[in-house]
This record gives structure tokens, sequence and C-alpha cells, in this order.
């Protein structure tokens, strides 16, 4: 399993919300390169960065602060989620050098044209990004638009749609573990894996220790996404080494 540290974008900036919550934000660095370059040091080889900003209104302000990421980081280590609503844009991130583009809320409302993507693109290059929340029975089901909106669509269902398309890539995040530091829901990732073995499952939300990527290594996840835990320096060198190729 790959550790994929995380820059989550605001104007600019790289913060972090809990939960999703605009009104809940921290401010982690004014130069999002200060923290790629601690991510570097300790050998990290693939990013995640975030627009915050298009995620919620599909706005590509945080553009310029990107291309530097891609700059510092190289070519096609870098993937981008945020904002993204149409080709157009896909296409603009791409020619920025962007290796894969992360698709959420369209993912959700406009299915056949992000099927005609990963038709496009290739699976290798786009990532369907689902966020879920619980409901009282266990189900998974999906919020979009920067987790302001819930739907009664499950995840399993979400998935099985593309699998036609030949779906690869899927983030999965649960909303009541991002950003809170309270242990990532390894049962859903277990039951992501067992599910759908073919897809490489990108587990996101919760990691607060080293015990937490042990965890999720045993759920036969591709990789995990982590952001608030390495910002705030609760993982150390020695603890990420097994996760990071390249440490």
């Amino acid at each position: 399993m790959l550790l994929i540290p995380a820059i989550d974008l605001r104007g600019g900036q790289c913060v972090r919300l809990l939960q999703g919550r605009f009104d809940a934000e921290t401010v982690y660095a004014s130069d999002p390169l200060e923290v790629l370059e601690r991510y570097l040091a300790f050998g990290a080889r693939r990013i995640h960065v975030v627009d915050l900003d298009g995620a919620r209104d599909g706005s590509q302000g945080n553009r310029a602060a990107i291309g530097r990421i891609v700059g510092r980081a190289g070519r096609e280590a870098v993937q981008v989620g945020g904002g993204i609503r149409t080709r157009q844009v896909a296409e603009e991130l791409f020619d920025l050098g962007v290796a894969r583009v992360v698709v959420g809320s369209v993912a959700v409302t406009q299915p056949d044209e992000v099927a005609s993507w990963l038709r496009e693109f290739g699976p290798e290059r786009v990532v369907l990004a689902f966020d879920v929340r619980l409901d009282d029975g266990g189900t998974p089901r999906l919020a979009t638009h920067g987790w302001e909106r819930q739907t009664q669509t499950s995840l399993w269902d979400a998935v099985e749609r593309y699998l036609p398309a030949g779906l690869r890539h899927v983030l999965c995040t649960d909303v009541a573990r991002d950003g809170a530091l309270s242990g990532p829901n390894v049962e859903l990732y277990r039951q992501c894996t067992r599910r759908f073995p073919n897809v490489a499952w990108q587990a996101s939300g919760g990691v607060s220790e080293a015990a937490d990527l042990d965890a999720l290594a045993t759920t036969g996840a591709d990789s995990v996404i982590s952001g608030r835990a390495l910002l705030e320096g609760r993982l150390n060198v020695e603890e990420l080494a097994p996760f990071l190729p390249a440490a």
C-alpha cells in the first residue's frame, strides 16, 4: 500500500477542513510548496492535491498553485481533484502535467459524461472520488458538492455503473472521519476490496498514527491519502518508510 500525502488548497494556501466544513478551516502554510518540500524530503513520490475552492463553486483560482506544485514534484507525480466538472478543465490539468484527475460530483450527477472521459483519457488517468456517509444500516451513501449535498445512491451502485467503462481507480472518503484523526474506517475499505477486487482503492479519512496505516494495509487498499496527520507531524519518517517506496 502506497502513502499519498495530501495538499488541500484554498485561496492559494495549504489548509485542512474538518469533515468538509468551510467554517472549520486550519491554515498550515501560506505557501503550499513549503509543505510539498517536506513531503518530498521524506520520500513521497505521489501527491494528492485538492482544490477546495473548485470543489465548492467550480472556480479555478488555485490553478497557479497547482502549476507550481506540478513543476516541483514533476510531471506525472500529482493527482488533482476539486472542481473538475468539464472535459475542458480535465484537459487543461493534463496539459499542466497532472498525472490523474480526480472527479467527484459530476461522477455522480453525469455518469455517462464521465464514463466517456474514462474511455477517452484512459482508466489510469481518471480517478473517481466517491465521498460517503454511512446510513443507519451501515450502507455507504454518496455525498457531493464539497459534501454539502447528501444522496441516496450507494457506493456499490456507483462503482458498478462504471465498470463497463474500464474503471480502475476509486478514491473513497468516509466524510465522518476526514480531518478528525479518529482512525480510518477499516471495515469500509475491507468491504470495498472484497466487492470490487479489480479496482485500485484509495482510502481517505481518519489516519492519525502508524497503526492506522498498518490496519489499512490489511484491507487490500492500493493506497492511502493522508493530510492532517502528516501536517501535524504525527507520523515519523521511520513509520512511513514501509509505505513510501522511495524513502
